[in-house]
């Protein structure tokens, strides 16, 4: 699943969230909603007493709930993988929510602990009826990265459900790496290899 592209861009999606120093040009609605997010991330990695060894885990579910609360890993997940979602049971698509979203959260939690970066640009956000996209720009020394996050307004809430990373959408990626599965195996085979990568993830 070209899974050494996506280290590097789950890496990326990392830094942005774990940035010190946040700079903000032009904010919104949405805006507000991404900042306020990063700033809740913050607060928990600068938390001295979550840093305690006896205290990880409390530490990596605090910034799982964090981050949950702003992804919607359903919609993410319905688009990453395309016709096949509506042909899915309520069962079937709880399921595939759950190991997708272990997918993304835990392939890419240690860098989100660990990593400490230099700042964010926040640019600008254009807004379409319930649709937003907040252009950012990553700042890590002389590198400057371009991130995106892409939101639908639910309940007077903004949630994000794509990343585009360097012109580079993570919806998009998977749902390659789905359709490819679908076209030459089937659905179950899919599913068997999230619940695989899902079960090597939570293995001690």
């Amino acid at each position: 699943m070209h899974a050494r592209r996506w280290i590097i861009i789950g890496a990326l999606v990392a830094l942005q969230l774990c940035m010190g120093g946040i700079a903000s040009v032009m904010a919104g609605g949405a805006t507000d909603s991404v900042k306020g997010t990063i700033d809740e991330v913050l607060k928990i990695l600068n938390d001295q007493e979550l840093k305690a060894p006896a205290r990880q885990e409390d530490r990596r579910q605090r910034l799982e709930t964090v981050v949950a609360a702003r992804f919607d890993y359903p919609e993410m997940s319905r688009r990453s993988l395309g016709a096949q979602w509506n042909q899915l049971s309520d069962k079937e698509k709880k399921e595939f929510v759950e190991l997708f979203r272990t997918l993304l959260t835990n392939t890419y939690a240690d860098r989100v602990e660990t990593y400490s970066g230099e700042g964010v640009q926040y640019l600008n956000e254009r807004t379409e009826k319930e649709y937003a996209e907040v252009r950012t720009k990553v700042l890590s020394g002389k590198t400057e990265i371009p991130m995106d996050y892409r939101l639908l307004n639910k309940s007077n809430d903004w949630h994000v459900y794509d990343v585009v990373v360097d012109g580079v959408s993570l919806v998009n990626n998977y749902r390659g790496q789905f359709t490819k599965i679908l076209h030459t195996s089937s659905y179950s085979d899919l599913v068997d290899q999230l619940r695989k990568k899902s079960n090597k993830i939570k293995a001690p």
